[in-house]
């Protein structure tokens, strides 16, 4: 894709591939785009025409008409495009290849401690991510020339699998989406003091990648990522996804567009301070939902650590009325239905003092296990080719 991804992001193209997206394998009319749209068939066709040329879609059949000759059915070519995710937790560095259509076609897992400082953490993230692009599409030898482009961005190669026509081009990498513990800074790619590791404070880590891997790099908090992957996959609405890993915190959907405040700022959910004597965080308050909740899992009352966690959740709902919680993260994942029913009983409690318990707001555990921010970094690069940037 690489050259060709400005004439891919116009708005109009966007709101095709979306549609070709959606309509799975079965495929879509170029009738159906327009009337979905509101484009002219000449549009539709022009934009068609070129992204079956450059190798985005591909027939998918014929469909009968109610009058004249059988329409010609598109659908998406997933395979002809791909994203990097990468989640980079404190102690752990996962890294997924996603197609178009956002299925994983690759993952690698490793111990990684992000306080080993940046020139280690950089160079694993480059290593893991050489390594998986080369062993998902071309094998050992192919990993550099994917990342610097031949045969990846602007690079010509053979067509993909089920793509015809001499212009088509190789499986492209659209760039690498890192998410990580904030705070940070979204739009820059700058770190600020990531909580238990200020030493990061203010390090470019989206260009410091960008330079090693030579392809474009987006970074964003690891709750952002992961709302944004949950609505991009068809949750609908305002919700709140709280993470509860090796930290805690939230990513705020709001109207359907992931919430970011205007400094990244927006979601510092583990940090809300609800026992004013409570012991020390390491962001350097006291009493922290994060601290308490991580003191409780210590020492093995998982119980506690679900009603704090429902204590805070109910702050949440009552601020920004949301939908729906969805709940992940792996201490989530070690015991959900504890987690999930404590937290669902605080809210009942407070739905109940409030005179409105058929308006409690339903809890959830979230899709995507354990490689659910690392697909929602890689989202970071996909959606925004089909026009859902905020989700």
């Amino acid at each position: 894709m690489g050259a060709n991804l400005l004439g891919v992001r116009s708005h109009n193209t966007a709101l095709v591939l979306d549609l070709l997206r959606c309509a799975g394998p079965d495929g879509i009319s170029r009738l159906e785009l327009a009337e979905r749209t509101g484009l002219t068939p000449q549009a539709v066709s022009k934009i068609t025409a070129r992204l079956r040329e450059e190798g985005f879609a591909a027939e998918a059949g014929r469909r009968a008409s109610t009058g004249g000759k059988p329409r010609t059915v598109l659908r998406l070519v997933p395979e002809a495009g791909h994203a990097v995710g990468v989640h980079l937790d404190r102690d752990e560095l996962r890294v997924v290849l996603a197609d178009l259509d956002g299925g994983v076609v690759g993952e690698r897992c490793v111990p990684l401690d992000l306080g080993a400082g940046a020139e280690a953490v950089v160079g694993a993230v480059v290593r893991e991510t050489e390594c998986l692009v080369g062993e998902a599409l071309g094998g050992p030898g192919a990993r550099a020339a994917a990342l610097l482009g031949v045969g990846g961005p602007g690079g010509r190669a053979a067509a993909p699998h089920g793509v015809g026509g001499p212009g088509a081009r190789a499986a492209a990498l659209l760039g690498v989406g890192v998410a990580l513990p904030g705070p940070l800074d979204h739009v820059h790619g700058v770190l600020h003091r990531v909580t238990g590791f200020p030493e990061w404070d203010g390090f470019p880590l989206r260009d410091a990648l960008a330079r090693r891997l030579g392809t474009p790099v987006v970074v964003d908090k690891d709750t952002n990522a992961a709302a944004l992957a949950l609505a991009v996959g068809g949750e609908r609405g305002s919700f709140a996804y709280l993470h509860l890993g090796t930290g805690l915190g939230a990513g705020l959907v709001i109207g359907g567009s992931v919430h970011r405040g205007a400094r990244t700022g927006a979601g510092e959910f583990g940090h809300q301070v609800v026992q004013l004597d409570g012991p020390p965080c390491p962001c350097g308050n006291r009493g922290c939902v994060e601290a308490l909740c991580l003191a409780a899992i210590a020492r093995g009352d998982v119980a506690e650590a679900a009603r704090v966690l429902g204590v805070a959740a109910a702050n949440l709902v009552g601020l920004l009325d949301i939908d729906l919680l969805l709940l992940g993260g792996r201490t989530i994942a070690a015991a959900p239905d504890a987690f999930v029913q404590g937290v669902a009983g605080v809210l009942a409690v407070h739905a109940e003092r409030e005179g409105a318990p058929m308006q409690r707001v339903p809890v959830r555990l979230a899709p995507g296990g354990a490689r659910g921010v690392a697909e929602g970094a890689a989202q970071l690069l996909l959606a925004p080719v089909f026009g859902r940037a905020g989700g």
